[in-house]
């Protein structure tokens, strides 16, 4: 009978607990008219408990199986960890996650920032609220999610950026190399609103913690990190700013994203760094 009732028991709490899962989804834009590939990474829920979010925006010419299988290969085990989802949408190679004034198919500053936060939240058993969601990103996702981080400042909390692309009027030839004009258009012609340097009257009023992180020897991206930290430390905006060693490269900012995402824990649980 004992023997009986403990099966039932271990039955019982297995049927309350579902496995881990990596979910590949095609989550419907009505804005763009079209699905985007998404890989949503889930701890084994278990019924009645509440998660929390954090959607992690790829680099230029990245995509979500690339994220968890090369650029974050610990995010599978973070997310069981931390009992936290990791949302993780396609940016199509080249979107720069804005809401392309010139090209109707790409607005996914739209599309992440409402339509996937609905669309999680609808389906996953999320916890509801802007305390429990952030969002992070690197490269061209870092600016992606300052920008949209920023912008729907009563959807995420926590803000965070591995040496992120911050400033276009840097870019050069870059600007037209890695296909900004696609989705922005010519850059002389290049709206203020889309300058991440001019978003701190924004960043002031907006209740969050934001993280950047930069390698020194990243000659891309260094000198605009350097000064966009100077530029909120003299704004008196509360962030964190790390530099260490490495390079633009794939070994410097997955351990870089690896680290954040602990950072992105402790805010969670202490709602302060």
């Amino acid at each position: 009978m004992k023997t009986l009732l403990t099966t039932v028991a271990l039955l019982a709490l297995s049927l309350s607990i579902s496995a881990q899962k990596i979910i590949q989804k095609n989550v419907y834009s009505k804005k763009m008219n079209k699905e985007i590939e998404t890989v949503i990474i889930t701890p084994k829920f278990v019924n009645g408990e509440k998660y929390k979010t954090i959607y992690i925006l790829h680099g230029y010419s990245g995509n979500p199986d690339r994220t968890y299988k090369q650029d974050i290969p610990d995010l599978v085990t973070k997310s069981q960890k931390y009992k936290t989802i990791y949302v993780l949408p396609n940016g199509n190679f080249n979107s720069w996650y804005v809401d392309s004034p010139v090209d109707k198919t790409s607005q996914y500053q739209t599309f992440i920032g409402k339509e996937l936060v609905d669309y999680i939240d609808a389906n996953y058993p999320t916890t509801q609220n802007r305390k429990s969601r952030g969002i992070l990103g690197w490269s061209m996702g870092g600016y992606g999610a300052t920008n949209i981080g920023i912008t729907y400042q009563n959807t995420f909390s926590i803000v965070g950026s591995t040496c992120g692309a911050l400033d276009f009027t840097r870019f050069g030839e870059s600007f037209h190399n890695y296909q900004v004009d696609k989705v922005l258009g010519e850059f002389v012609s290049l709206s203020k609103q889309y300058l991440t340097f001019d978003k701190t009257k924004q960043m002031q009023s907006s209740n969050q913690f934001y993280i950047f992180d930069c390698g020194t020897e990243d000659a891309q991206m260094i000198a605009m990190n350097r000064d966009f930290h100077k530029l909120l430390t003299n704004e008196k905006i509360e962030h964190l700013y790390i530099e260490s060693p490495g390079a633009h490269d794939t070994e410097y900012w997955s351990k870089a994203l690896s680290n954040q995402l602990v950072l992105f824990e402790n805010y969670f649980n202490n709602d302060k760094m």
